[in-house]
């Protein structure tokens, strides 16, 4: 098989090109490295630097590296911003997923694995794990671009007859690898590391949710346990297991953000934080059902909430942001 990535050269997407090669497969990167970097892109895979947005030069790309499979994961994802921006969301998101199908439909490829997102559910209606079955009720920007996106696939794949799935996400942190680490700002572990680099405080958004201890609860998966579950699916999407699905990616734990804090402590040392108000559009409390993956991909994270703050602070004293 033959896999290309879009937004190959991003935090999750890098992690993914690299587990696609430790599994044999061949890979083509493509990205138009505005939030990513050449860098993380591994020596001797192809790096097409191309904005997704653009059909022609998407289908293209299809063209000249004739792919038998397109992983999607170019993306915005910022749930603050695209509350600010929604249109700048709608027209990157929709508009980049709408060239690479039609790179699909155009060459033929005949399997799609779409970067789908928790923000999907928005707030669920009862406790406890989500499944995906849940209802949909994206309650920002972001998440609805996601769900969007999840029908457009749904539509074009019964119209032209390719396989797909899309793969929910919950709060996807850590590293592999030093140089693969996480360097934007929208992520809880960056912001509270880079807080403890810079011996500032940390902020909690909300202590009023209706939680253990009022701060927000999310279900944290290792990027690697992440990268993993694509090389499980993109095999099952070759061997014929999936064809129509859509699977949460999680560790089907719960943690809060006040303990994240505890855990990113025990790590760096003592992180003081203050409380501000709640943001808007974050429900209280997504954590991921793992049933199905599990029992469809064999597929289930390996890697506890410490080993994902040690793996994202490495040398956190000399780290960068």
């Amino acid at each position: 098989m033959s896999w290309m990535v879009t937004g190959g050269a991003g935090y999750i997407g890098a992690h993914v090109v690299h587990a696609l090669i430790a599994a044999d497969s061949e890979v083509v990167v493509v990205d138009d490295l505005s939030t990513g970097s050449a860098a993380r892109v591994p020596e001797g895979v192809p790096l097409v630097r191309v904005d997704v947005r653009d059909p022609a030069e998407v289908a293209a790309a299809v063209a000249r590296h004739r792919p038998t499979g397109i992983i999607h994961l170019a993306a915005r994802k910022d749930v603050a911003e695209s509350t600010l921006h929604p249109l700048c969301y709608y027209r990157d998101n929709l508009d980049g997923l709408r060239s690479v199908l039609s790179a699909v439909i155009a060459h033929g490829v005949p399997h799609v694995l779409f970067s789908s997102s928790a923000a999907v559910y928005g707030t669920p209606p009862d406790p406890g794990p989500i499944a995906e079955t849940a209802q949909t009720v994206p309650e920002n920007a972001y998440g609805r671009t996601k769900l969007v996106g999840e029908w457009l696939l749904r539509d074009a794949a019964a119209s032209a007859g390719f396989r797909w799935t899309a793969l929910r996400y919950f709060n996807v942190a850590g590293a592999a690898a030093p140089a693969l680490r996480d360097t934007g700002l929208t992520n809880l572990v960056p912001k509270l590391l880079l807080a403890a680099r810079t011996g500032s405080a940390a902020t909690v958004h909300g202590g009023d949710y209706p939680t253990r201890d009022g701060s927000a609860i999310r279900d944290y998966v290792h990027v690697r346990d992440v990268a993993e579950a694509h090389v499980h699916a993109a095999l099952a999407l070759s061997g014929g297991v999936l064809s129509a699905d859509v699977l949460n990616v999680g560790r089907g734990e719960g943690v809060s953000v006040l303990e994240m804090i505890d855990a990113v402590s025990r790590t760096v040392g003592p992180l003081p934080y203050l409380v501000g108000p709640r943001r808007t559009g974050d429900p209280a409390e997504v954590v991921a059902g793992v049933g199905e993956i599990s029992a469809r991909l064999g597929w289930t994270a390996r890697f506890g909430l410490d080993d994902i703050v040690r793996s994202a602070a490495g040398d956190w004293s000399l780290a960068t942001v």
